[in-house]
């Protein structure tokens, strides 16, 4: 089984493109940090974080919804697949490129934090906005809430 699952962040927007036959592929890459909490053998600082840069690919309905959801900077859980391929760097050199072909895509980052990061959540022009009634949920006042 070959299945990898990560979060992670854009590292620039998503590209959506068609293919020849009519297909609709989304493009974006994340950057997952892998923390090294520990500290070096003299007691110095922690090691510095270390980021991984993984390609994704998303198909179809999830292409189009990830191109029009997400933006550059948000969170976001992906898996799928991985392969890796390797190519030859302008410079010469034989680099690798992981790239992930996604089976799902979680959006983690809310609407409250992409209006401040400057990104917006904007639904379709024409399109209602949502509201508690249509997206199945009550809008409930916070006093009542036992916590």
């Amino acid at each position: 089984m070959n299945k990898i699952i990560l979060i992670g962040n854009l590292t620039r927007d998503p590209e959506l493109r068609t293919t020849p036959s009519g297909y609709t592929v989304c493009d974006f890459t994340i950057a997952v940090n892998n923390r090294s909490g520990r500290r070096q053998q003299d007691g110095a600082q922690p090691q510095q974080d270390d980021a991984q840069f993984f390609r994704v690919t998303a198909w179809r309905q999830l292409g189009e919804n990830c191109a029009k959801y997400l933006a550059k900077g948000r969170k976001v859980f992906v898996s799928g697949p991985l392969t890796a391929r390797t190519y030859q760097g302008n410079d010469g050199t034989t680099r690798v490129s992981l790239e992930v072909t996604a089976d799902d895509v979680e959006f983690l980052t809310s609407r409250n934090e992409a209006q401040g990061m400057g990104g917006g959540y904007a639904p379709a022009p024409g399109a209602p906005a949502p509201t508690a009634q249509s997206s199945g949920f009550t809008a409930v006042e916070t006093d009542e809430l036992p916590f």
